[in-house]
């Protein structure tokens, strides 16, 4: 496995390039990750699509290599957001899984208490400018849109201070997230993809602290990208500098794909 590495590399650079067409002439799965990696981060969540310049792009990439959206969201809310169909939607930061074990069996009733403690303080939630998501394996509390995020997350801390041993939080570019202990990440849906879709490795591309799990396991042969600077400590092998990169991303990976050398596009 790899353990990363303290620095993270330009996927246009040298190494990057040459990393990326190694990659791609293994075959491999390409799993993206949706907000903040294929749709730019928005004020509304619910207005987050992926433009149609990068949808054209995924589904002739689909039409090569199996494609995989794996995201916190469930999968019912981005299948419709994606302009494109790719072989493989997992939601749920990985629990959420349709065409595989749908849920592994877990029970978001777990859950039913942290939602009887937000319901029950529903109406400061929304004062302090608190969206609460309910995606039945998890829920998602929102604070982009706080006009005070400092004590929108005090307050979220405060209510999630003490939690049942089911359930666990991570946090994420404005949002806490509250998932079921037992439930399976990112890395775990990766392995899974990467095996029922006959890969012998994998390109993942993602943004944000729960993508950190593909990061952190990923074996040498598969190919990490990071959107943003905003984590140092990334365990991502290459990076990107924001979602606009993108689309020279799926230009050069259709570039390799049909001969050509890899590279952005201008």
């Amino acid at each position: 496995m790899r353990t990363g590495s303290c620095e993270v590399r330009h996927l246009f650079g040298p190494d990057g390039r040459h990393a990326l067409e190694t990659a791609l002439r293994r075959r491999p799965l390409l799993a993206f990750d949706f907000d903040g990696t294929l749709a730019p981060i928005v004020e509304r969540p619910d207005d987050a699509r992926v433009a149609q310049e990068l949808a054209q792009r995924l589904e002739l990439l689909a039409q090569r290599l199996p494609v995989a959206i794996v995201t916190g969201r469930s999968v019912a809310d981005v299948r419709g957001r994606l302009g494109f169909s790719p072989r493989f939607v997992v939601g749920n930061y990985g629990a959420e899984d349709p065409e595989g074990d749908d849920g592994l069996g877990l029970d978001g009733s777990a859950l039913d208490g942290v939602r009887a403690r937000l319901a029950a303080h529903a109406a400061d939630l929304r004062a302090a400018g608190i969206q609460v998501e309910d995606k039945r394996l998890s829920l998602t509390l929102h604070y982009r849109s706080a006009p005070d995020p400092g004590e929108a997350v005090a307050r979220i801390d405060s209510l999630l201070a003490q939690l049942d041993s089911g359930v666990r939080t991570f946090g994420g570019k404005c949002v806490v997230n509250v998932v079921l202990a037992a439930a399976p990440d990112k890395a775990d849906a990766m392995r899974s993809l990467v095996r029922r879709a006959a890969c012998s490795a994998a390109v993942f591309v993602g943004d944000d602290s729960s993508d950190e799990a593909v990061f952190a396991h990923s074996p040498a042969n598969w190919l990490t990208v990071r959107i943003g600077l905003d984590d140092p400590g990334s365990r991502a092998a290459f990076f990107l500098s924001g979602p606009h990169e993108m689309r020279p991303l799926l230009d050069a990976m259709l570039s390799v794909l049909n001969g050509s050398a890899a590279g952005p596009a201008a």
